[in-house]
C-alpha cells in the first residue's frame, strides 16, 4: 500500500516508537502514584518527553509542555481558558471543525479574518482589520485541507500590539516545520502527537504560557487534600492517569523528528508536493490547489468525477488518500470548494518520489 493521508494519521513511524511503547506497557506503571521502581521510571519517562518537547518547540520551561490526549482535546482547553459567552473571537478562514465547534460551543461569535489561498500578505491584512477589540485569536500554522502555511508569526506580532491573546492551531506543522512557542507569542499551541511528530494516537501536547482553565478535574498526584486542582503546571491541566505507552512512543517520535529536522522533513514533504501538483495539473478536468506558501498536503479535485469515488477507486488501486471536507468547511468556503471537496494527499519522512509517480500514474487511469 502507498500510503498518503498523514494529515489524518501517520501510519509509517520510526521503529522505535513501538518498541518504547512495548517496553513502557511491561515496566512502566503511573508516575506521581508511588515511589516504587515502575511508577519513577514512568516518571522519569514523562519528565524526558516534556523536555524533549520543550527544547524542540523553544519552550522556557518543561512544565508547561501538558500532556493531552490530542490536538483537538488542547484547543478545547486553550478556548475554555480565554474565552466567554459573547466574546469575539477571530479565525483565519482554514479552520478546522476542532477550533470553530469548540468556539461555538463556548458562545463565542466568531469572525472569520477570510484570505486569498497562499497569499500571505492577505492573510496578515485580513487579521490586521479583524483583531483591534477582538477577546482572542486563533490561527492553525497549515491548513489540513490545503497545505497554506499561514503567517502565524505575523499575527502574533499584531496580537501583541493590540493585547489581544492567541492561540496556535499546530496540528499540521509539529514535526514538518519550525514551530517557536517563544516567537510564536502565543498563550497557547496545540498539537496532535500522531501526524507530524511521528507518536501514536491518544497522544498530544499543549504548550502554555498561563496556567489555563483546567478541562477535566481529578487526580493529578499532587495536592491530594485541596479540593481545587492545583495552581500550577503541568498538574493543573493533566488531571487523571497519564497515557505512559503512548507518551513512550511520542518521546521517541520527537526524538526522531529533532534528528532529521523537520525543517529539513518539510523541505522534502513540500519538493513531493510540488511535483505531485504539476504532474497531475496536466490531467484533464482535474484542478490542483497548491502555490508558494505550502506544506506537504496538497488538494484536488475533478469537474465531473466524485471525490469520493476517486479516493475509492485510488484505495482499490492501493493508494490511501482522504475526499470529502476532512473536518474543515471553514476553509472550503474560503476556497469555494464547499460544494464538492477535494481529494487530499499528504506527505510524511516515509513518503518517496517513486510513490509519488505512481499515484499519479494511478489518477491518470481514473480520469482516463
Amino acid at each position: 500500500m502507498i500510503y498518503l493521508d498523514t494529515a489524518a494519521t501517520s501510519l509509517l513511524k520510526p521503529p522505535a516508537v513501538s518498541k518504547a511503547m512495548m517496553q513502557a506497557m511491561r515496566t512502566m506503571a503511573s508516575p506521581g502514584r508511588g515511589g516504587h521502581a515502575p511508577a519513577m521510571k514512568a516518571a522519569e519517562l514523562v519528565y524526558d518527553c516534556r523536555c524533549a518537547a520543550a527544547e524542540l518547540f523553544n519552550v522556557p520551561e518543561p512544565e508547561s509542555v501538558v500532556f493531552t490526549f490530542n490536538a483537538t482535546h488542547g484547543l478545547n482547553i486553550a478556548i475554555h481558558s480565554l474565552v466567554q459567552p459573547g466574546d469575539r473571537v477571530v479565525v483565519s478562514g482554514y479552520e478546522h471543525n476542532a477550533v470553530t465547534r469548540a468556539l461555538k460551543n463556548a458562545g463565542a461569535v466568531v469572525d472569520v479574518a477570510r484570505s486569498p489561498l497562499f497569499d500571505s500578505a492577505a492573510a496578515v491584512e485580513a487579521f490586521r482589520a479583524k483583531i483591534p477589540g477582538a477577546k482572542a485569536v486563533v490561527c492553525n500554522h497549515v491548513s489540513n485541507v490545503f497545505g497554506f502555511v499561514l503567517p502565524v508569526y505575523e499575527i502574533g506580532g499584531i496580537c501583541r500590539e493590540y493585547g489581544v491573546p492567541y492561540i496556535v492551531d499546530a496540528s499540521q506543522s509539529a514535526g514538518c516545520a519550525r514551530v517557536d512557542f517563544g516567537a510564536l507569542g502565543a498563550q497557547f499551541a496545540a498539537m496532535p502527537g500522531h501526524k507530524g511528530l511521528m507518536g501514536p494516537q491518544g497522544t498530544g501536547i499543549l504548550l502554555c504560557a498561563q496556567a489555563g482553565t483546567p478541562l477535566l478535574c481529578g487526580g493529578t498526584g499532587s495536592e491530594s487534600k485541596n479540593q481545587d486542582m492545583p495552581d500550577f503546571l503541568p498538574d493543573r491541566l493533566e488531571a487523571g492517569t497519564h497515557n505512559v505507552t503512548g507518551i513512550a512512543g511520542l518521546y521517541e517520535g520527537i526524538k526522531y523528528v529533532k534528528e532529521k529536522n523537520p525543517e529539513r522533513i518539510g523541505a522534502n514533504e513540500r519538493a513531493l508536493t510540488y511535483r505531485m501538483a504539476e504532474r497531475l495539473g496536466w490531467l484533464n478536468g482535474i484542478q490542483a490547489f497548491y502555490g508558494p506558501d505550502q506544506a506537504g498536503v496538497l488538494s484536488v479535485r475533478h469537474e465531473s468525477i466524485d471525490c469520493e469515488t476517486i479516493c475509492s477507486r485510488l484505495g482499490e488501486m492501493g493508494i490511501a488518500v482522504r475526499g470529502g471536507l476532512h473536518c474543515a468547511p471553514t476553509a472550503h468556503e474560503t476556497a469555494g470548494t464547499i460544494s464538492t471537496g477535494t481529494v487530499r494527499f499528504s506527505f510524511s519522512p516515509f513518503t518517496t518520489p517513486r510513490q509519488i509517480d505512481a499515484a499519479c500514474r494511478a489518477m491518470e487511469i481514473i480520469v482516463r
